[in-house]
């Protein structure tokens, strides 16, 4: 199970890694969408997939007496989707409003800082 979840971690970052290579802003934007989902599987199958019961110490108790599943992986987890969405909120936006103001999604044709009638800046001393 675990180096199945490896080789899908490994696609998922491969796939992130092409998408974010692209000049379109959309596509940016989902390759780091699918490389926070790879983060997150990533963490997930460090923790160990297993089957145990919850971690759930009775009172009487000082220490779980079975084996029991880890808690970290999960709230760590938790925390990186909460992260994850609201940074892909935030770049859609941004995407969108790049796109209103300067009509266009190809970052080759975002250069606003460099006009297109003038010729590209010094590029060594």
């Amino acid at each position: 199970m675990e180096s199945a979840l490896s080789v899908l971690v490994g696609l998922f970052f491969a796939v992130s890694i092409y998408m974010m290579l692209s000049k379109h802003t959309i596509r940016i934007v989902l390759g780091v969408t699918i490389f926070g989902n790879a983060v997150n599987l990533t963490i997930f199958t460090a923790g160990r997939v297993l089957r145990e019961v919850p971690p759930i110490i009775p009172e009487d108790v000082v220490t779980p007496q079975t084996l029991v599943a880890n808690p970290l992986p999960q709230a760590l987890i938790l925390t990186a989707i909460v992260i994850s969405f609201s940074f892909f909120c935030f770049l859609l936006v941004l995407a969108y409003r790049a796109y209103q103001e300067l009509g266009t999604d190809d970052t080759d044709e975002m250069r606003v800082a460099e006009p297109k009638g003038e010729g590209l800046p010094p590029l060594g001393y």
